[in-house]
């Protein structure tokens, strides 16, 4: 999308008649981890923010979990912590309903200093290349996302979280079943905020849904055939999910396991294809599957492994791999099975689709869309055949075969000639640099368990 100029400063002007009580606007852009950085800003800069952009260093792509540049990037000291513009990104400016002043959010995407280069860094841009590929086929993907998260209680336990207690009973809940009304009863009026304050903010969440753990839900969005666009929905939800739980007196965790005698979250994304007439190229029989669809699933069967350290980012991401908990072992697919990597859903024929199963919820977006899309391509560009479809447990079937750790997900990621080739060498070498980053240091610390296990034994 090319940068808003003039246009968007009228977008500026109309927007701050229209919310003439406007205190702050909050310029945000998601960096590596989908972590949102920015500045806040006083509403008369708005218009020059449309016009010229906003100037931020080019290491918010080089920040690690814990928000610390990593300077292997290149991105840090060695460029002299260089400044990029940072453009608005159209139809992006709401007002954030949970704040007590009134305050604005705008979304930005990362430029060089011409404004018209891209910065190859941003996993927004990173996306964009890839979907502009698509284009050359005639094809559209459409895609939604399924966000799984934690209600947890501002006060932890020890050090680790809890659920929060009910705001309606009072009682801190110990278990939950799956798709409960009653549990979506207690929090009634959180949830309740939740889908107003996303329609407000025009973010195309459409059911809550009570998951499988005390105080986990999902949240769904629906569908657009604009792949960036629903990353860019999915990114924001999150923030909204985050302070919409501050305001009543809760907090939230993405991540991917937060308990372990628990179901961990994932980010399940859905995804078709549409031809230049709007026809979906994967409608047909899911039993038989046509062409297109077929090569898809081959593509994403075939780069499965190179792509695990972008579903799974972070150390935490493979605890959730556990087969009762419906999480995928091997590179599998199947129809209408929840125990396989790929489901493709029953229902109407028209519909059909691919849903995606691995990453977890602290996938970043931009990222876990761009693999995906890039297996897809991959896949259809080279007629790729995917092995034999399971039905039944998969769990049962296939020996675990995905990678099962980040220090070997980087590994493949980082030899894959197939993602250098969609998401640019150039940019996993900083994304592989960060990751690493944490890694050394996590594996430097020493845990609790050691001193219990070691300091008194050996």
């Amino acid at each position: 999308m090319a940068p808003l100029m003039a246009s968007g400063s009228t977008s500026a002007d109309s927007f701050l008649q229209a919310h003439p009580e406007l205190q702050f606007v909050d310029l945000l852009i998601p960096d590596m981890n989908g972590i949102v950085r920015g500045k806040r800003v006083d509403p008369s800069a708005l218009a020059k923010v449309f016009e010229r952009g906003v100037a931020m260093p080019a290491s918010i792509f080089a920040l690690n979990i814990q928000g610390t540049t990593v300077e292997e990037t290149g991105l840090g000291l060695d460029i002299g912590e260089a400044d990029r513009v940072c453009l608005p990104i159209e139809n992006t400016l709401t007002m954030e309903p949970w704040q007590k002043r009134p305050t604005a959010q705008l979304l930005l995407t990362m430029y060089e200093l011409d404004r018209e280069t891209p910065f190859f860094a941003d996993p927004r841009v990173v996306l964009q290349n890839i979907v502009k590929r698509f284009e050359a086929l005639g094809l559209t993907p459409v895609a939604a996302f399924e966000l799984e998260f934690y209600l947890i209680d501002q006060e932890n336990l020890a050090g680790r979280p809890q659920p929060p207690k009910s705001p309606i009973s009072g009682k801190r809940p110990a278990g939950t079943q799956a798709y409960s009304i009653d549990d979506l009863d207690e929090y009634a009026e959180f949830l309740a905020d939740v889908l107003d304050a996303a329609h407000e903010q025009e973010l195309p969440a459409d059911a809550l849904v009570a998951e499988s753990a005390p105080g986990q839900f999902e949240v769904n969005l629906h569908y657009v055939d604009d792949a960036v666009r629903a990353c860019d929905h999915a990114t924001l939800l999150k923030r909204l999910i985050k302070n919409m739980a501050y305001d009543h007196e809760m907090d939230t965790t993405f991540m991917a396991k937060p308990y372990h005698n628990q179901a961990g979250s994932g980010m399940h994304l859905h995804v078709s294809l549409v031809d230049r007439e709007g026809r979906n190229v994967f409608a047909g029989d899911a039993e038989q599957p046509n062409d297109m669809l077929r090569w898809a699933v081959g593509g994403l069967v075939a780069t499965m492994n190179d792509a695990m350290a972008l579903f799974c980012p972070n150390i935490n991401s493979y605890r959730r791999f556990s087969p009762e908990y419906y999480v995928p072992s091997a590179a599998t697919w199947g129809v209408d099975n929840r125990t396989a990597s790929l489901r493709l859903p029953g229902g109407d024929p028209e519909a059909l689709r691919i849903e995606h199963r691995v990453a977890g919820a602290d996938a970043n977006p931009y990222l876990l869309m761009a693999a995906v899309l890039a297996g897809i391509h991959y896949g259809i560009s080279n007629r790729i055949e995917p092995p034999p479809v399971t039905v039944g447990n998969a769990h049962e079937q296939h020996e675990a075969s995905l990678v099962n750790n980040l220090r070997d997900a980087l590994r493949e990621l980082g030899q894959s000639k197939v993602m250098a080739d969609y998401l640019g060498s150039q940019f996993l070498d900083v994304f592989v640099a960060c990751k690493e980053h944490e890694l050394n240091e996590f594996e430097m610390t020493i845990s609790d368990l050691e001193y219990l296990w070691y300091l008194h034994t050996v």
